[in-house]
């Protein structure tokens, strides 16, 4: 038997894959030693969480001006500049001596994340020999393994060291960076110049707008669970008696990547085709928010937070393929922007929620935040069904998988 097409691609495709793959461990790398940090540096779970608001919070900034940027570099001195700053701010970030360095380091880290991610599918879509569509399967592949290696990686390499995953991803982005240099041919034109308030004149439209703010909300509920729940997980076993340290945490969120992986990909296109985009988004938000409910009122029960994570992950996996492809339905603007901008305004609630969840579990107990969390939800479904007006031409999925793919590359996968 021949070997597969889609596996016969040039070396350049699979050195951006690579790096693809690693880029996106690094959104679940530190949530397996956040409680190990908070111990060896002295710190609250208050401010390890941090780690998570200066990524997300720096990556939602840059994504506003990555088509500019990316328009005027190119797409492979975009893709190096990206690498090299994460090589850089993952490697101080291991050689840090306190928290407060570390989410400082994290927020370099997120401004080289937003430009690689950004350029990531036109480079593969470029180098890529077959068509198109094999590439952006390649590239949809790779961002699964990402989301589902990276805690296994962080709950592996933290059991030595908290300091482990970061050293670990500076030097695997170090030989995507090498590969990449050397095989990567630069494409012969520039992409189109892209204006640089673009991002924020596309506000302006009411159907990414209210698609915009739905994310907003959902992306704080997606993040109350991530950056958050390794805390209460590690606390209730703790309580009976047990142990749960970085390893652990790494399988339980391993789970949840592969999850989120794998619902995204072959689960969410069988449920819109079905059942049309607008009532997959109203199951799923609000079957998160049970979720976060079910966490809420378990909060100290090891089984539940893990079983409630692990399944999370299957509706987060569906609702981001959903919200994508209602993104690019629902607009007439070009879909780098209209892409750029949602994940922009997206990825503000990711970074608002771990910033609040440490004194909410203070001041409300350890289910606070996931009450919360469940309350954004809410949020999100009333302003999806209040803006649905504006979202009539979003019907069911009709969008070519590469501009599906082109979206998540601008990180609409976290």
């Amino acid at each position: 038997m021949s070997t597969p097409a889609i596996l016969r691609q040039p070396v350049a495709v699979w050195a951006i894959a690579f790096a693809c793959a690693v880029s996106f461990m690094g959104i679940g790398l530190v949530d397996p030693i956040l409680p190990a940090i908070s111990t060896e540096l002295h710190a609250s779970p208050s401010q390890t969480m941090l780690l998570f608001t200066s990524y997300l919070l720096i990556t939602s900034a840059a994504m506003f001006f990555a088509g500019f940027i990316s328009s005027r570099l190119g797409v492979k001195r975009t893709l190096l500049i990206g690498l090299a700053l994460i090589i850089v701010f993952a490697a101080l970030a291991g050689a840090s001596g306190s928290v407060d360095q570390i989410i400082g380091f994290r927020a370099g880290w997120g401004l080289g994340n937003a430009l690689f991610i950004s350029t990531a599918l036109a480079a593969i879509v470029g180098a890529a020999s077959g068509g198109s569509g094999q590439a952006v399967i390649l590239y949809e592949a790779a961002l699964g393994i990402g989301m589902a290696v990276g805690p296994l990686l962080g709950g592996a390499l933290g059991a030595v060291s908290w300091r482990g995953p970061f050293f670990g991803t500076a030097a695997l982005m170090g030989v995507a960076f090498i590969a990449i240099v050397a095989v990567l041919r630069r494409p012969a034109e520039r992409p189109a110049p892209v204006a640089f308030t673009a991002g924020f004149r596309a506000l302006r439209t009411p159907a990414l707008l209210v698609l915009a703010v739905t994310a907003l909300f959902y992306n704080y509920g997606f993040f109350t669970m991530l950056a958050y729940s390794p805390y209460p997980i590690a606390e209730a076993a703790t309580a009976d008696g047990g142990e749960f340290g970085a390893h652990e945490l790494g399988l339980v969120f391993f789970g949840w990547g592969l999850a989120l992986a794998v619902s995204s990909v072959f689960v969410a296109p069988i449920l819109t085709r079905r059942f049309g985009l607008r009532p997959v988004l109203f199951t799923m938000l609000s079957a998160l928010s049970l979720g976060l409910v079910a966490m809420a009122l378990w909060a100290h029960s090891v089984p539940v937070l893990i079983a409630s994570v692990i399944v999370q992950g299957l509706f987060q996996g569906v609702l981001n393929t959903a919200l994508t492809e209602t993104v690019m339905e629902a607009t007439d603007l070009p879909r780098s922007v209209a892409s750029s901008t949602y994940s922009g305004v997206r990825f503000l609630g990711g970074a608002v929620a771990p910033a609040v969840s440490g004194g909410l579990a203070a001041w409300l107990g350890a289910g606070g935040p996931y009450w919360f969390g469940a309350g954004a939800l809410v949020v999100a479904i009333l302003a999806l069904a209040l803006g649905g007006r504006w979202l009539a031409s979003a019907g069911r999925p009709s969008i070519p998988a590469v501009v599906e793919a082109e979206a998540i590359s601008v990180g609409d996968e976290v």
